[in-house]
């Protein structure tokens, strides 16, 4: 998986998205293809993007009993996503079954896509924790406890925010991946995200991937956003 920004396709539909992918007809990118625009689509936008030569994030956040999750990823294995995610939230055994649905999906000779967990949400904060799920505890014990599950269950990484990536490196290990949405420059709105970032931090934080979404795709030129934020996120390697 390209480690360049990931940039979420956050779009209601086809056209948007490939209309944003066309500010870059030379680069090869990594991109994001989330809820929203999966689901309009379906599975041809993973294909189409692919055939650009683009890697794909599917962040889809399966999260269901085992065998579901496990049917669900044998049918997503086939695709050609270069990574995939579901909650953490939903088990050791869950997340287990999700591997197993990607190996068995995954044809002859590929590799799976990576799988990674997600841990919180980066539009929740610790005092919305407390309220609303009832764990108790501070929110970087939380995303750890869930990093330690998706680890146990032999996944590649999980999602958090860029506060938690160093955490997350010291006590899983640094071969766990860190993917931290929440990325904006110092002059973008925060939108809904709560626990946000610049691209300077998330490396300083030993972030192993930035997801980014409106900072390039709201910008007037998104390859001159992008190119900004990729040159914040290089600098510090």
């Amino acid at each position: 998986m390209n480690n360049t920004p990931i940039i979420a396709l956050d779009f209601a539909g086809k056209d948007e998205a490939l209309q944003l992918l066309k500010w870059f007809p030379d680069e090869k990118l990594a991109v994001k293809i989330g809820m929203e625009l999966y689901y309009a689509e379906g599975p041809s936008i993973v294909t189409a993007i692919k055939e650009m030569g683009h890697d794909v994030f599917l962040d889809l956040k399966l999260h269901d009993i085992p065998n579901t999750v496990k049917k669900a990823m044998e049918r997503l294995a086939v695709l050609g996503a270069d990574m995939v995610n579901v909650h953490a939230a939903g088990g050791q055994m869950m997340m287990e079954y999700a591997l197993e649905g990607l190996d068995k999906g995954t044809a002859s000779g590929n590799s799976r896509p990576l799988c990674i967990a997600v841990t919180q949400l980066t539009s929740t904060t610790e005092s919305q924790m407390h309220r609303e799920q009832l764990i108790q505890g501070s929110l970087n014990e939380s995303v750890l406890h869930y990093g330690r599950l998706a680890k146990a269950a032999n996944l590649d990484g999980v999602v958090c925010s860029v506060h938690e990536a160093h955490a997350i490196h010291n006590t899983i290990g640094a071969g766990f991946l860190t993917v931290t949405p929440g990325i904006r420059l110092a002059e973008d709105e925060k939108g809904d995200q709560k626990r946000i970032a610049p691209p300077s931090e998330a490396r300083m934080q030993t972030s192993d991937f930035i997801v980014v979404g409106r900072s390039i795709t709201g910008a007037e030129n998104p390859r001159e956003a992008y190119h900004t934020i990729l040159q914040e996120w290089e600098r510090e390697q």
